[in-house]
């Protein structure tokens, strides 16, 4: 088993936890287009918060202010230090394109990390996410989800304290969907990461999240998902945009993660 770094003095039934990521007042435009407006987010230490919105609701620009792979138009944006070291991020993009002339396997891949672990530390976490199969396939060989799976893995390879997702399950049904976010909870619960994550519909990860923000250019609500998911301004924005599915989608709503931390 892929072995986790231990998080000192953190116990899961504290009442104090670590904040990881501050984000304040945070505001951005596009060419005079108002993307985010005066967003407020913190995400604390072992803490899941997914943030939901429809298509072009500056989801993914927030990802990208958070990580500071884009500067916001005004606000700040601060990764706190954890026992006095850079607060390690993992991440996981939407989208990735790939070279597929290049022979490079999966373990070739994993290993041109900045931080790699020993060779048999990275076998066990890709045992750890069912990769063990996969671990001398060519990238270019990988299904796309497949691949996904695999930046995943990589994500984890520096013990990160916090990790970013940005639609995790895309392109995956709703099955895949459902197995994928009860691995994150696990993968979360053993080695003690926090994960800030986008997704197109609550619902889809109703079970998997201890917080949810809901995002259009501002924050219309947040909250626990099953006090989102009956705000009338969370109805206002998701009704009409797939109401064929809604009584599909509702089945997995059917349980919530119980977890013994607080925040």
């Amino acid at each position: 088993m892929f072995v986790p770094l231990a998080s000192p003095g953190i116990e899961a039934n504290s009442t104090s936890m670590k904040t990881l990521l501050t984000m304040s007042n945070i505001s951005y435009q596009i060419q005079g287009k108002s993307i985010l407006q005066q967003v407020d987010l913190t995400v604390h230490e072992k803490e899941i918060v997914t943030i939901v919105g429809p298509n072009g609701a500056g989801k993914t620009t927030l990802l990208s202010i958070a990580l500071g792979l884009i500067k916001p138009g005004s606000g700040s944006v601060l990764q706190h230090k954890i026992d006095g070291k850079p607060l390690r991020i993992g991440y996981v993009p939407q989208l990735v394109n790939r070279d597929t002339t290049m022979p490079i396997s999966v373990m070739e891949f994993m290993q041109l990390a900045r931080h790699c672990p020993p060779r048999k530390e990275v076998l066990a976490l890709l045992s750890d996410l069912a990769l063990s199969a996969l671990a001398f396939s060519f990238l270019s060989d990988l299904s796309g989800g497949e691949l996904r799976r695999v930046l995943f893995a990589r994500a984890l390879l520096n013990h990160p304290h916090l990790l970013v997702l940005d639609e995790p399950t895309a392109g995956v049904d709703v099955a895949g969907q459902e197995h994928f976010y009860k691995q994150l909870n696990a993968l979360r619960d053993r080695y003690h990461f926090a994960i800030l994550m986008v997704s197109h519909d609550l619902h889809l990860v109703m079970s998997a999240t201890d917080r949810v923000i809901c995002l259009n250019q501002h924050i219309c609500c947040q909250g626990q998902p099953a006090q989102v998911v009956n705000n009338p301004q969370y109805s206002a924005l998701f009704d009409q945009e797939n109401p064929a599915n809604q009584d599909e989608l509702s089945e997995l709503a059917f349980y919530q993660h119980k977890h013994d931390h607080t925040h």
